[in-house]
């Protein structure tokens, strides 16, 4: 993937069971543009990625799970929405490829829980993956919750 200008990759690693650490540690070896972040026990997706955001930098941040699930190679088109002049850039699934009749229904009851009852409205189906302002990640800085619903916040 080209990547015009200056970027960084910060890994999250909230004390996983197999090798990850270990694949993380040499690809940080091998890439003065990754950073890693090992969480002392697993506080949680939540948490992970309030600790990847605390220690980013720059004029915009992509927030994306590292079992890729959602395409890297939409982070160019990302960027390009941005450059619009867009504060939050999301990418929204078309199909849920991979996961099971339960992981689909209960998704579906969740977004529809969130619209009818939830006080901010969530895109629907955008999961994690998204590009966010500089902007956007010092407004979310500003917030001293301790148990944080990123997707409520980003909305």
């Amino acid at each position: 993937m080209d990547t015009p200008g200056t970027w960084r990759v910060i890994y999250v690693n909230d004390v996983s069971t197999d090798r990850t650490l270990e694949v993380l540690k040499q690809i940080q070896e091998r890439d003065s543009h990754v950073a890693l972040i090992n969480l002392s026990r697993d506080f949680g997706k939540e948490a992970a990625m309030t600790s990847g955001l605390d220690h980013a930098s720059g004029d915009a941040v992509i927030v994306i799970d590292a079992d890729l699930q959602d395409p890297p190679e939409v982070i160019p088109q990302l960027a390009a929405v941005w450059r619009e002049g867009y504060d939050v850039v999301h990418a929204q699934r078309d199909e849920r490829q991979g996961e099971t009749w339960l992981k689909k229904t209960t998704a579906n009851l969740f977004y529809r829980l969130m619209r009818d009852f939830g006080h901010v409205r969530l895109p629907r189906d955008t999961g994690d993956f998204r590009l966010v302002s500089w902007r956007v990640v010092e407004a979310l800085r500003s917030l001293h919750e301790s148990h944080r619903f990123m997707k409520g916040l980003f909305a």
